[in-house]
């Protein structure tokens, strides 16, 4: 009896730990929306490579609308809205020909259709294999979600093609080790991963992950594949004679997988590197030779669904020579390797601009302050204490088992103005 007592009692907090519990809703919200503080639609800014995008079923019920967070706050308040989190390559929709009558209050004069946004389900308020919506009114517990890189569909851990939620890729603390991770719908488009180091992936020991090639191939005209080490890959710079016209390796040798020509480049001599006036393909520019040695349009990749968890650094990683950049354009995935594309580039601007407004709003307040006189500071400074003691005071003789009520509130600014009118 005392311990069914004892669970219906409500959970309090201290106004440290109430602080706190705001201070992190308001970063994780900064964090989604960019650092936009919903002021002005992004329409002017064409398709931005990342925003937040909602959708209204109120307005449009088929999915094919998206708008920006200011017009979900200016021009659907009140509406069922959808929060999609972010969308890559996606100018506002608002009041455009989908919305009939219906116009923009922030941004009236727009196309009337935006041809190169992509929509999906969640646009109706759907995710996953399974169409459900989220949270889902029918569960009995919400199941986490992961959103795929590749088409950015939110899915349940047990809807990714894996025998268990267990065999994603987490640490003992239940943080995730992978930094992408792609649905088993997508994974043919990407197939051609399979042809990188083991480096780029996370331990195959935690799921069932795709076969993985021979780490990089060369393929000669006639079609012939051979090896080329994962350690040499790894290296990740190679000769620009290692290239036939078109672009694929030829006569590799037998034990290194290099052609007679073929010169592995240390990529930590300086000197080495710059003897070759830039003709390198490196990790982050783009290059005359493939660090794969492999015309990707060539060598048959993997087609089958499973998922991929790639490591936190892997698009550091792919190659940037104008081979596989066409390949990767053909694919329509040529964000990969758009440093501004990944969610992490995305947050980090966000806490960025988060920094800067709140520097902004202390030197407000500090301005504020300087412009006062001696006695107009002492008694803002002695106000905000009182209320602060107030507020202490009451709250140590408050029942911790009652919530705090609006009444509660008023009832410490009575208590402080009757403490004030007695030292008047």
């Amino acid at each position: 009896m005392g311990e069914a007592f004892e669970d219906e009692v409500e959970h309090t907090v201290t106004i440290d730990e109430y602080i706190k519990g705001v201070e992190e809703q308001e970063l994780e919200a900064d964090l989604v929306l960019g650092g936009d503080e919903g002021k002005v639609c992004t329409y002017s800014k064409g398709y931005m490579k990342r925003q937040a995008i909602f959708s209204c079923l109120t307005c449009i019920t088929t999915g094919n609308a998206g708008f920006c967070t200011a017009c979900s706050l200016s021009c659907h308040d009140g509406h069922e809205i959808v929060e999609l989190w972010t969308k890559r390559k996606f100018r506002c929709d608002c009041g455009n020909s989908k919305f009939g009558e219906f116009f923009c209050k922030l941004f009236a004069d727009k196309d009337p259709e935006n041809l190169e946004n992509s929509y999906n389900h969640n646009f109706k308020g759907s995710y996953c294999i399974c169409a459900r919506p989220y949270p889902d009114p029918d569960a009995e517990e919400q199941s986490e979600m992961i959103q795929c890189s590749v088409c950015e569909d939110w899915f349940h851990e047990n809807h990714i093609g894996l025998k268990s939620s267990e065999q994603i890729p987490t640490d003992e603390e239940g943080e995730s080790l992978y930094g992408d991770f792609i649905c088993q719908e997508c994974a043919p488009i990407c197939s051609f991963l399979t042809h990188y180091p083991r480096s780029i992936w996370v331990p195959a020991s935690h799921y069932n992950a795709p076969v993985i090639s021979s780490i990089g191939e060369n393929v000669s005209e006639n079609g012939s594949v051979s090896c080329i080490s994962s350690e040499k890959l790894e290296n990740g710079i190679y000769s620009s004679d290692n290239q036939d016209m078109g672009g694929a390796a030829t006569h590799a040798d037998s034990e290194t997988g290099l052609n007679d020509k073929d010169a592995l480049v240390d990529e930590k001599s300086e000197e080495s590197l710059g003897s070759k006036d830039n003709s390198y393909c490196t990790n982050t520019t783009l290059g005359s030779t493939c660090i794969l040695g492999v015309d990707l349009s060539v060598v048959s990749c993997v087609s089958e669904k499973k998922p991929m968890f790639l490591s936190k650094n892997w698009r550091d990683l792919l190659c940037r020579c104008k081979t596989c950049v066409d390949f990767y354009t053909q694919k329509g995935i040529g964000y990969l390797i758009d440093k501004e594309d990944t969610l992490v580039e995305y947050e980090e601007l966000a806490n960025q601009k988060r920094q800067e407004k709140l520097q902004e709003q202390e030197g407000v307040e500090s301005n504020f302050l300087n412009k006062l006189e001696h006695v107009q500071k002492i008694e803002i400074l002695n106000g905000i204490a009182d209320i602060k003691n107030e507020l202490c005071s009451y709250l140590e003789s408050f029942d911790s088992s009652k919530p705090v009520t609006s009444a509660d509130v008023q009832q410490v600014f009575e208590n402080l103005a009757k403490k004030r009118q007695r030292t008047q």
